[in-house]
């Protein structure tokens, strides 16, 4: 089996040599995406709570280009700049799983993210 490449206009462009996502033997590997509105370029960071809705968008939009959603999810992993922001980031996540079948999750504090936003998440999601 071939692996499939799988980029939308409705995330941000890969800064780098990589792909948005990557689907292969039945498992959507998502690249982590940060508070980039693709319909400007511009960064999202007005809060972070602003900045972790955006971040969500952005993996939906692979999903569904890849005709999933987030019930599909199986694991998504989250880098922050700041773990006192973890109660208002979860709030947000919170809004986009059901707490009853939300995927695996970690959430780690790191020093920096790229163009040093405040929260990164990329995603591991079940396409059969």
């Amino acid at each position: 089996m071939k692996k499939q490449i799988i980029n939308t206009t409705h995330a941000p462009a890969p800064v780098g040599p990589y792909n948005q996502a990557t689907l292969y033997n039945g498992v959507l590997y998502i690249s982590g995406q940060i508070a980039i509105d693709p319909a400007t370029g511009n960064l999202v960071n007005d809060s972070i709570e602003a900045e972790t809705h955006q971040v969500m968008k952005n993996l939906q939009a692979i999903l569904e280009t890849a005709g999933l959603t987030f019930e599909d999810v199986l694991k998504c992993s989250v880098f922050v700049s700041d773990m006192n922001n973890y109660s208002r980031i979860n709030a947000v996540y919170a809004e986009y799983f059901d707490e009853a079948t939300a995927p695996a999750r970690e959430l780690v504090e790191v020093a920096n993210l790229p163009k040093f936003v405040n929260i990164e998440i990329s995603a591991i999601a079940a396409a059969q």
